[in-house]
């Protein structure tokens, strides 16, 4: 998804044992599905933005598909626990924003072919 900001603000030094990488978290973030949709979260587009910190927090902007949708109070949760699982990460923050709304055209092409929706 080239839309995503995954920013990497950590250092190659002593002090950090593990250097964390962006396809380690975005791999983490393709195991959380919304149980309607046969696609992960990040294919879907539902990731917006994911600041990585040098003393391993990680901040996520995240939407869904629809502000009623009815895992809203638990998909934050799934992908905390989803980066938490990732080797040098502390602490996840999971903002759920709705600005801008989400729609078809940030899904991967991937999504897309999956949901037959070209």
């Amino acid at each position: 998804m080239d839309n995503l900001n995954i920013n990497n603000n950590q250092t190659d030094d002593k002090s950090n044992n593990v250097l964390l990488e962006k396809d380690h978290l975005v791999k983490a973030l393709k195991t959380v599905y919304d149980p309607e949709i046969p696609v992960d979260i990040y294919e879907l587009g539902l990731i917006y933005d994911v600041d990585l910190k040098e003393n391993g927090n990680v901040d996520v902007k995240m939407t869904l598909t629809a502000p009623g949708c009815p895992v809203a109070g638990e998909m934050p949760k799934w992908v905390e626990t989803a980066l938490l699982a990732v080797e040098g990460v502390e602490k996840v923050v999971v903002d759920m924003v709705f600005d801008p709304p989400w729609d078809m055209s940030l899904m991967s092409e991937e999504a897309r072919l999956t949901l037959n929706m070209y």
